[in-house]
């Protein structure tokens, strides 16, 4: 059984609903109103730009398979390290998922969810780091945040990930077209994202099958309401 192409997209394993813009790949549904947004912000004095947008399942999974196996650093609340050595694969799996979506259920799979920022208030010789403190008080983009928080909705955006729920940490960068990426979340559900793990060389996918609903339940669906 194969996947539906609906069922593919949503998960991040075709691109057919893609489209590039400024060298990112968006779902081409949601351009126009991206456009309006990125005006808009120019006009408010922001120079709205794109840090990561799509996201194919093939790149979650290098992402997911690096932290998994020590290769690349899993972060707590904190922004500490994680000591993996004597966790549990499942331990594991909630510690990588505070911050990385499992390969199949990222909402980057969508080309509808972008992580985003205005370069033009960094301060010369300051990077994106893509950290909560950049958008709160006192932070390079404390003013784009309160712009974003009154200005989104118009554009049919939000944020799924603006305070901590239980799952997924904060994330005020990350905005999302409500229309378009409600329309694929229907088709990440637990059934299509196993049928993807099945198939692939995700590093813990049995245990992550065998636990699904709750993961799925607590850092999947677990998006904060429009």
């Amino acid at each position: 059984m194969t996947l539906s192409d609906m069922a593919a997209c949503a998960c991040g394993l075709s691109e057919a609903h893609l489209t590039e813009y400024k060298g990112k790949q968006l779902h081409q549904g949601i351009i126009d109103d991206f456009l309006d947004l990125e005006l808009a912000a120019k006009n408010a004095g922001f120079d709205l730009e794109i840090a990561s947008a799509y996201r194919s399942f093939e790149r979650q999974s290098l992402i997911w398979n690096n932290k998994f196996s020590g290769k690349r650093p899993i972060l707590n609340a904190n922004n500490g390290p994680v000591d993996i050595a004597n966790l549990s694969e499942i331990e594991i799996i909630q510690a990588i998922m505070l911050y990385s979506a499992m390969p199949g259920a990222s909402r980057h799979h969508f080309g509808t969810d972008l992580d985003v920022f205005a370069p033009n208030l960094l301060k010369p010789g300051q990077t994106l780091q893509l950290e909560p403190w950049e958008y709160q008080f006192d932070g390079p983009f404390y003013t784009l945040n309160i712009w974003l928080d009154k200005n989104l909705s118009k554009f049919g955006f939000y944020r799924p990930y603006e305070e901590f729920k239980g799952g997924v940490a904060s994330e005020p960068w990350h905005i999302s077209h409500i229309a378009c990426s409600q329309d694929l979340f229907e088709y990440q559900n637990i059934e299509n994202i196993n049928q993807a793990l099945k198939a692939s060389n995700v590093f813990g996918r049995n245990t992550l099958i065998e636990n699904m609903p709750s993961l799925y339940e607590r850092f999947v669906s677990n998006v904060c309401e429009l």
